[in-house]
Formats: structure tokens, C-alpha cells, sequence
């Protein structure tokens, strides 16, 4: 099976997706395309998989380890007041995690919304010129260790 995770992943190792950030022990970290909310991020896993039940146990604590590291760093780089984490699979029946900061200045009536009560298809494209400086801030502290 071929999907948007799968080619994204492939994009990833390639070195041709714009979007990624960094080479996790357990998949890559990469913007979000949209940028729904400023900093938005995912995991990808690499080797691809059908969900999280597909990984042994200990596959599945690493994953979601780099998870909570991937969004410790987005909470640390944003100012977010929180973090969102969301793990679906039902658009795209292959394992990816969406990290979601969320802010103090979202407009009041998504301020308690989950995250796809936002118009998805109006969000910004990811952009290099506007996301750049905090891609690299995520690179240097995910790289660090």
C-alpha cells in the first residue's frame, strides 16, 4: 500500500521533503503541510507501518518516546500553552502522529476546539521564509540528543 505517509517517509529519506526537520530513532519529524497552527509538526515512522498495534511493545514505547521528545520541543520553541497530540490513521491508514501547539491568542471560540474545528483547507501552505527559523531551532535541539 502506497500512501501520503509512505511517500512522505520516502521524500524524507530521498532528502527531497522541504518539510523535514530531523531523523528521530524511530521516523521522521516533520512540519506540517498545512500550517494550522504556527509550529504544527508530525512523526512519521520509518519503516512505515499499517498503526501503532502493529509495533511490538517496545517499538511502540520508542515511538511514542520521540512523540513526547518532538513535542517537548515544539512546547519549549513555540510558547505554546499546550501541546495537542493526535494519532488517527483513518485518511491515511498508515502510523503518523500530529503534534499540535496551542496558544493563548487562538481566536475564543477554537480556543478549546479540537484542532480540526479549524478550516484546514484556508490554513497557510508550510513556507521556508515563515517556518525556516523554527524548522532549524527544531534540527539543532532534536539533533542535540
Amino acid at each position: 500500500m502506497s500512501t501520503a505517509i509512505h511517500r512522505r517517509v520516502a521524500a524524507c529519506r530521498a532528502g527531497s521533503d522541504p518539510t523535514a526537520i530531523a531523523r528521530l530513532p524511530t521516523g521522521w519529524a516533520v512540519m506540517g503541510d498545512p500550517q494550522v497552527l504556527a509550529g504544527y509538526c508530525l512523526l512519521l515512522p520509518d519503516p512505515v507501518v499499517p498503526h501503532l498495534n502493529a509495533l511490538a511493545p517496545a517499538a511502540q514505547a520508542a515511538f511514542l518516546a520521540d512523540l513526547a521528545r518532538l513535542g517537548q520541543a515544539v512546547f519549549e520553541l513555540t510558547g505554546a500553552l499546550r501541546i495537542n497530540y493526535a494519532l488517527f490513521g483513518n485518511l491515511e491508514p498508515a502510523l503518523h502522529a500530529h503534534v499540535l501547539p496551542r496558544y493563548a491568542d487562538e481566536p475564543e471560540s477554537l480556543r478549546t476546539a479540537h484542532p480540526w474545528a479549524y478550516d484546514w483547507a484556508a490554513a497557510r501552505r508550510f513556507d521556508p521564509a515563515v517556518d525556516g527559523a523554527l524548522q532549524a531551532a527544531l534540527r539543532e535541539r532534536l539533533s542535540a540528543g
